[in-house]
């Protein structure tokens, strides 16, 4: 008998909204812990690579080859390199982020370098830390103290580089910290992520960029202080990819102050690889009563996953992303998917 074109997803079913109106119960069948899920299901999910995340993913390309070596022969073959493997998978039925992964892993060992981020990200940790006198005032100061926590954790998520929307050098973070905090939301699922907050025990925080991550711990405190039976779980990129936090990072911030535990994705991924997270963060990730994604990768690899419920924040750097959550351009957001 044939095999049915299956991909599968181990969580529990508790990640599952199982109304007809969103999954069809027809559309999997249950085994222990994991759940087997027709490709065709993976579409309605899905954040696709589209046209304009290509000269975007270059951009960057060309931008940490610039971070890495003044040798331009060595630049030029990292994006001939780049340029060619882009070109092998580009496919707008398959994800982005995977995409994306197989490219920054060509360049980055055609350039020799396993962290050509390296002199940025503790750079962006040395603005944000500058930066937390503020953001403890802001929100000691605030009556919703976890909302003012989560607004300044997405205001961080400014700290990328390489591409438009987010910040050319570490210190326009605490240049435009006053104007990005007065512009507030522009998407607003607080009430939402309270609820969610409220009644859980176990919740699963993906970080992302270096110097927001200052901010996150900030954010890590509130949430166990709003809700103190909760298990909070950090986790942090496996290896140096792009300005991704690592452990290292966590560590420089003593970021175990405020977490229950902090754990890796395993591996150099954009976003996160399903298929290669550890044991340990798989397991967390299966029980969790909450998982919140931090900035526009966690959302490009988990749009891919039936995980629910998730709390997305992030600023809408880019138009892909923005179209693909319905919100505009270039707005700090608080989204919830149930």
């Amino acid at each position: 008998m044939e095999k049915p074109n299956y991909f599968i997803f181990p969580i529990s079913p508790h990640h599952l909204n199982a109304s007809p109106s969103k999954i069809h119960s027809t559309l999997f069948t249950k085994h222990p812990s994991f759940i087997y899920f027709p490709q065709d299901a993976r579409l309605r999910f899905s954040m696709k690579i589209k046209p304009e995340c290509v000269p975007c993913l270059l951009k960057r390309i060309i931008f940490e080859t610039e971070q890495s070596t003044q040798d331009k022969k060595r630049r030029t073959q990292a994006v001939q390199k780049a340029c060619k493997i882009l070109s092998e998978l580009y496919d707008p039925n398959k994800g982005s982020a995977p995409i994306a992964t197989a490219v920054h892993k060509i360049v980055y060992e055609t350039l020799q370098d396993k962290d050509p981020y390296k002199k940025l990200k503790q750079e962006s940790n040395r603005v944000a830390t500058s930066l937390i006198p503020k953001v403890e005032r802001l929100t000691s100061q605030s009556k919703t103290p976890l909302k003012t926590a989560m607004i300044c954790s997405i205001v961080g998520n400014i700290m990328d580089f390489g591409i438009e929307g987010s910040s050319t050098y570490p210190k326009m973070l605490s240049e435009n910290f006053k104007k990005n905090m007065q512009e507030d939301l522009g998407y607003d699922d607080y009430k939402k992520a309270e609820q969610l907050l409220r009644n859980a025990h176990h919740v699963i925080l993906f970080t992302d960029n270096c110097g927001e991550i200052v901010f996150d711990k900030i954010l890590c405190r509130e949430i166990k202080k709003f809700n103190t039976d909760i298990f909070l779980t950090v986790v942090v990129k496996g290896e140096p990819i792009i300005s991704d936090a690592t452990m290292d990072d966590a560590n420089d911030i003593k970021l175990h102050e405020v977490a229950d535990e902090i754990l890796t994705t395993g591996c150099f991924t954009i976003g996160v690889d399903f298929k290669k997270l550890p044991k340990d963060t798989e397991n967390r990730l299966q029980h969790a009563d909450v998982i919140i994604c931090k900035g526009m990768a966690n959302y490009e690899a988990f749009s891919d996953t039936p995980y629910k419920p998730i709390l997305y924040l992030l600023r809408t750097k880019c138009t892909a992303i923005a179209t693909s959550m319905k919100i505009p351009l270039n707005k700090n957001v608080i989204k919830v998917y149930t």
